[in-house]
């Protein structure tokens, strides 16, 4: 049987060798589970909780998941790895719960994978030994979904290879033994207590939690206790209500960061640590629409927590929030490696069209079908930018090799013609330090337009940058095209341009000004999709159905619709499969709102 102590495996599972532990025994310091806990379980949650104060109670130790046992001699022995799925544990949910569940929360606890790439991979926490004076506590289980009780107390003990709760005679037995040590009698003892508990809502003792929101100190009061195992120290300042919240700051442990306590009606409270507090302020402060939590909200909790309805906490090393109940509507605070937090917008589908959705259409004649992408970069603090010369030139040689340029090239190619976008003009709108506008133009022999490309910008006070794909003339088209080859497009041609024209909208343009991912957001950024049949303004227009074939949205308004937008509000920046499927999203959104009920994402 295998022989080493506790600082031994401590070292083998850092050097992410949990295979070494193989043959020891389960003792007073070592415990293994065979799988991770199933922590959407109520009683799973006060097992981890009993567990990890057993072993603070009892010394320290450390509790291996993802290695079974064996019985042998009356004894369980470490016997195989069966390994943990990385994404069937959430370190940081297992730490908040320690955290939240044990009173006081065990210091310098870590819960962290070891695993040695080849098939052994465990999760184990280490739990360091603390103060010998330190009782650790946890409340009486009841198995059931909520938050702890307040009111109950029991006390898990590590005994050999088991973990076991103290009987209430022992437990009496020890409270007694505390009484007896103090020296006062057990009447002497719980007055004092009971003193204590009132100074520390004395004014004198600085503000209380609550003060100065009488109607929802009670409310406060609970929130503080069920989250004060965070790290929320005493209270620096009054409670204040700003919009649905009420809201205190509170100290956070000796040499932490302070702790800001959120109450929302009617949902969890939550403890935010004051460095993420100060970016989701942050975050909203260059907003024209009040103050700051007005804009992005409150802290709600995000996917990760879907399956759990208490009080929570927000570390000071949380990698994001996820914030709702603002005028931006719901959206995520989201830490850079830079230590930078940049809000965006979780995605939402409308029709709402902002003042700039109609610029650059002006043009005679129109052309018979417009497909737009445009976007608005509601950025702070924009005032000066311009495109300097050399970025221009940067753009011009871009647009050259662009899959908007690629995208055109290819609709005549399927076709059986070699029609390439290969040249680009300035204009025909305004080219200056704060405009751009160029154009690709397939000519017919006759001089007419039979197909466009267009990028367009304006850098003014809010940054709005467009890219068009037209169809202006289908029979010069036509004519230039083998035998009986079509002009109409299908759904997949109309994907394709739309997510060329886009990705145009979305990364080559801005390029040509800013680095996107430097700015801040002064209000939601959007981007419209549009699908117009024009033509000349004196006469009337064409149906979409005339120059799409709609067919595989299902049945519909038999085509005549003569135009379709959508607009999607989330950042305009992103990879391309996922701006393929927020495209693919917003189409159906689009159609079904237009009359194609019966459109999925699987017939496009």
């Amino acid at each position: 049987m295998s022989e080493m102590d506790l600082e031994a495996v401590r070292a083998a599972l850092r050097a992410h060798n949990p295979a070494a532990l193989l043959e020891l025994p389960e003792g007073q310091w070592l415990d293994a589970k065979g799988g991770p806990y199933e922590l959407r379980d109520p009683h799973a949650v006060e097992e981890l909780a009993k567990d990890v104060a057993a072993f603070a109670n009892g010394g320290g130790g450390v509790i291996v998941v993802g290695i079974t046992t064996r019985l042998e001699q009356g004894r369980e022995i470490l016997d195989k790895v069966s390994s943990v799925g990385r994404a069937s544990v959430d370190l940081d949910q297992w730490r908040k719960l320690i955290r939240q569940h044990i009173t006081p929360a065990p210091r310098g606890t870590s819960v962290e994978w070891s695993d040695d790439r080849q098939g052994a991979c465990v999760v184990y926490i280490d739990i360091p030994a603390q103060d010998p004076g330190c009782l650790f506590v946890v409340a009486a289980p009841t198995g059931k979904k909520g938050a702890s009780r307040t009111d109950t107390v029991a006390v898990p003990v590590r005994e050999a290879d088991g973990t076991h709760w103290l009987l209430r005679t022992e437990l009496q037995r020890l409270l007694s033994n505390g009484v007896a040590a103090s020296g006062m009698t057990t009447a002497q003892a719980l007055a004092d207590l009971l003193r204590e508990a009132v100074a520390e809502r004395q004014p004198d003792a600085g503000p209380q939690i609550g003060q100065g929101l009488p109607s929802r100190q009670q409310e406060m009061r609970e929130a503080y206790e069920q989250l004060r195992t965070a790290g929320l120290g005493r209270p620096v300042g009054e409670a204040y209500a700003r919009g649905p919240a009420a809201i205190q700051e509170f100290a956070g442990e000796e040499g932490q960061p302070g702790w800001v306590l959120c109450v929302v009606g009617g949902r969890a409270p939550v403890a935010v640590a004051q460095p993420v507090w100060q970016a989701i302020r942050a975050a909203g402060r260059d907003s024209s629409g009040g103050h700051p939590l007005a804009v992005v909200g409150y802290p709600v909790p995000g996917a990760d927590r879907a399956n759990h309805h208490g009080p929570w906490a927000v570390p000071p090393d949380a990698p994001s929030v996820d914030l709702d109940g603002g005028s931006w509507g719901a959206g995520q605070l989201v830490r850079s490696g830079r230590d930078v937090w940049r809000w965006d917008p979780a995605e939402r589908l409308g029709f709402v069209m902002s003042r700039y959705s109609r610029n650059w259409m002006a043009q005679q004649p129109g052309p018979q079908l417009r497909l737009r992408a445009l976007v608005t970069w509601p950025w702070s603090h924009t005032t000066g930018l311009q495109i300097a010369p050399g970025k221009r030139q940067d753009l011009e040689r871009t647009l050259l090799h662009s899959t908007l340029a690629g995208a055109v090239t290819l609709l005549s190619q399927r076709r059986g013609a070699e029609l390439p976008a290969a040249h680009w003009d300035r204009g025909p709108w305004r080219n200056t330090p704060t405009a751009v506008s160029y154009t690709s133009t397939i000519m017919a022999p006759d001089g007419s337009r039979a197909l466009s490309a267009a990028v367009m910008m304006s850098v003014e006070d809010t940054v709005v940058t467009c890219a068009d794909v037209l169809i202006e003339d289908t029979s010069a088209w036509a004519a230039m095209l083998p035998g009986d080859a079509g002009t109409r497009l299908g759904l997949d041609e109309v994907q394709a341009l739309l997510l060329a024209a886009w990705e145009s909208a979305a990364e080559a343009l801005p390029d040509a000004v800013v680095d996107p991912a430097r700015m801040r957001w002064s209000a939601p950024p959007t981007t419209e999709l549009r699908l117009s049949a024009e033509g000349p303004h004196d006469q009337p227009s064409p149906g979409l159905g005339t120059l799409i074939d709609l067919e595989a949205l299902g049945p519909g308004e038999d085509g005549v619709r003569p135009e379709m937008a959508v607009t999607i509000t989330r950042s305009p920046t992103m990879h391309r499969e996922e701006r393929q499927a927020v495209l693919r999203r917003a189409l159906v959104h689009m159609a079904r709102h237009f009359g194609y009920v019966w459109a999925e994402e699987e017939l496009l």
